[in-house]
């Protein structure tokens, strides 16, 4: 594997969240082009149906822009709490967990990195993951399975790989890849509801508006498609490679997360995680079934395991 330094992949991961705050408004307003152009390319059988179309598209407007940057706002400043929410995830006590606090703090202090905020997954499974987009917000959360079940190698393991994410500015690329998923699905369902409605509607008068909806909702199907993969390739798989590295430059252990990795890939299914978007925050992805995993985020971790061994 090329070799990426931090401040590189700092870079990196900062102009991957500037890219993607660009491109996805554009994406959004190509979608709702692509709607209206379809829908009263069914409806009006005039040469000028485009002009309509057009017309309709600039009035929603704004109105789409400002949903999108209303919720856009809201996710991304509150983006803490829906995490937990989605997670089952809250505050872990320090007075009785002083063996969690103690590992974090030693190697913030050794890595002249700002203590994060620790929270717990009350689940007997084993994962992890790091989160936020500043100081302020910066978290790693562990799950009891992984609290009780690690020994304190392995335990410092998976704690300084989250902090490498929290380093490498990897959260926040997660964060804004969240949040601009959870945007385009509820756009996407309220505009697939109202051509159901639409379209039953204008069926029994039109025998082409059975067509129009099932041809607008492929276009949707194929775009969400496409926006689906584009932010898993923005999300690349060098980064837990690159957390992996991390820990075993923070811990000079790299076996203690090898074996870390392996106890976690028997039980990593958390039961309260069932979004795909929060699901890739993970140490080890909790929804991964069959051929999905081609797609994943992750790295197999078998593949993790053996280049930590071999440091």
């Amino acid at each position: 594997m090329k070799y990426t330094g931090i401040q590189t992949q700092k870079r990196v991961n900062n102009f991957k969240s500037t890219l993607l705050l660009v491109l996805f408004p554009c994406i959004i307003l190509l979608l709702v082009w692509i709607f209206f152009q379809v829908l009263y390319g069914q409806l009006d059988n005039s040469y000028d149906y485009s002009n309509t179309a057009n017309t309709m598209f600039l009035e929603a407007l704004p109105w789409v822009t400002g949903i999108c940057l209303l919720w856009f706002l809201i996710a991304y400043f509150a983006n803490t709490t829906i995490i937990n929410l989605s997670t089952g995830s809250h505050s872990l006590d320090r007075r009785n967990n002083k063996r969690v606090y103690n590992l974090v703090e030693n190697l913030c202090i050794a890595n002249n990195m700002s203590m994060p905020k620790i929270n717990i997954i009350d689940d007997d499974s084993l994962n992890a993951f790091a989160s936020g987009i500043n100081k302020r917000t910066f978290t790693v959360t562990l799950s009891r399975g992984i609290i009780n079940k690690l020994d304190d190698q392995e335990l410092e393991g998976v704690i300084a790989h989250e902090l490498t994410h929290i380093r490498n500015r990897d959260v926040k690329l997660l964060i804004v890849s969240i949040v601009f998923v959870g945007i385009f699905s509820f756009l996407t369902q309220m505009l697939f509801r109202s051509l159901l409605y639409g379209g039953h509607r204008r069926s029994s008068n039109n025998k082409g508006g059975g067509a129009a909806v099932v041809i607008i909702a492929l276009v949707l199907a194929v775009i969400g498609y496409f926006i689906t993969i584009m932010m898993r390739f923005a999300i690349s798989r060098k980064r837990e490679y690159m957390a992996d590295a991390g820990s075993a430059e923070m811990t000079k252990n790299p076996l203690a997360l090898a074996s870390a990795l392996r106890k976690i890939s028997e039980d990593p299914q958390i039961e309260a995680v069932t979004q795909k978007d929060v699901a890739q925050l993970f140490i080890d992805n909790p929804l991964k079934k069959g051929i999905a995993g081609l797609f994943s985020t992750h790295p197999p971790i078998e593949k993790r395991i053996k280049i930590l061994e071999q440091f």
